[in-house]
């Protein structure tokens, strides 16, 4: 799955043996997802290969952590996050779904740039899930564009950013756009603190934390 300079990108389609993907990603190549809403560039968290070429296709650099999906709480244990946190439990609630949430790690990533936290959601995305589940690992799942410039929101769009590079993507169509999904995070004397609003209905964000409210105040 290696590319040429300048070559057209794999492209693979729903159904086909996952395989050759997870061999791109053990290597440190770069899989383009669809999301919810656009297509993000998918590679493991825990390779600096990956991280680097996801840093150079956006033209971007080291320090703003990348964003991971994962198929499941449960398979987010194996980048470092505790499944006892207490607040595990309340995100359940509001997944799968376009809500990320950060959470501490037990030990820093390559994705994160050396930082202690991680932004994570399990995505509102059936057959995005079954494929991580396949693959085995979490991926990350920033915006497939270059830095400042609009997502992705076909396979062609996607595939003529990431051509030249060790790259497959997977081709879902035209995708719906619209908001990314609802950033959150969990400071102290707080339920929760929304970092970034997105697709993830308020309402529901606020039931879903509404104990924990009124325990605070």
């Amino acid at each position: 799955m290696s590319g040429a300079q300048g070559a057209p990108p794999v492209r693979w389609r729903w159904g086909e043996p996952v395989a050759p993907l997870a061999r791109l990603l053990r290597r440190g190549g770069l899989l383009v997802i669809p999301t919810e809403s656009s297509y993000g560039l998918a590679v493991d968290p825990r390779s600096a290969a990956g991280v680097a070429a996801v840093l150079r296709v956006k033209g971007q650099r080291a320090g703003r952590p990348l964003p991971v999906v994962a198929a499941s709480p449960e398979q987010l244990a194996e980048l470092g996050i505790d499944l006892d946190l207490p607040i595990l439990a309340r995100l359940r609630r509001c997944w799968p779904g376009p809500l990320t949430a950060v959470l501490p790690l037990r030990r820093p990533l390559p994705a994160t740039f050396g930082g202690a936290t991680l932004a994570v959601r399990i995505p509102g995305h059936p057959r995005l899930r079954r494929l991580l589940a396949g693959l085995g690992t979490p991926l990350t799942a920033t915006s497939a564009n270059r830095s400042g410039g609009a997502p992705a929101l076909t396979a062609e769009e996607a595939g003529a950013l990431v051509a030249g590079e060790d790259a497959a993507v997977v081709d879902d169509g035209r995708l719906a756009g619209g908001p990314p999904s609802t950033l959150i995070a969990f400071p102290v004397g707080a339920a929760y603190e929304v970092l970034r609003p997105g697709s993830f209905p308020p309402r529901l964000l606020a039931a879903a934390f509404a104990d924990e409210e009124r325990e605070r105040s």
